[in-house]
């Protein structure tokens, strides 16, 4: 498929735009594409975490921790300063070390000693109180069917009730 805008090279960037219920489609090469302001590489997203853990780590030199390397993804703690991502849940054993240093030097303290996370409360939905004129009709069934310690506990509730 050609560039809908120069015309020369090959689409490889296919956009749809609906504007006011109306569909159209522009396909683009990667050079039109980029001049009208799309990105088109596929950029590994900087976290902000990485900056504030290369200016933490920056003071220290390269050591065997920096070596350290999670045997399940291969991500390394130079990858983690990197992106301030881990690669894997396997990653927090592997670098194990560096990690309580990091914390150690970011809070004061490689264990948490701050409140614990409470949950909200759901409220439960209360059952709906019985009104005396069901109360009586199951009382009325619990005698007919023979389940009296039944009809003796609807005929308290509906003493309660009254």
């Amino acid at each position: 498929m050609i560039c809908d805008n120069c015309k020369e090279r090959d689409a490889v960037v296919h956009l749809t735009r609906i504007v006011d219920n109306a569909v159209t489609q522009l396909h683009l090469c990667e050079k039109c594409a980029a001049a009208k302001g799309v990105e088109t590489t596929v950029a590994v997203a900087q976290h902000p975490l990485g900056d504030i853990l290369q200016a933490v780590q920056q003071q220290a030199s390269t050591t065997s921790e920096d070596a350290a390397a999670c045997s399940f993804c291969g991500a390394t703690a130079r990858d983690f300063r990197a992106s301030g991502r881990l690669g894997c849940p396997h990653c927090y054993d592997a670098m194990e070390k560096s990690l309580r240093e990091l914390l150690r030097r970011l809070h004061g303290s490689s264990r948490h000693v701050g409140q614990r996370y409470n949950a909200p409360v759901t409220h439960v939905a209360t059952p709906k109180p019985d009104s005396v004129h069901d109360l009586r009709d199951r009382l009325q069934r619990a005698v007919d069917t023979e389940q009296f310690e039944l009809a003796a506990e609807l005929r308290d509730r509906i003493k309660v009730i009254e």
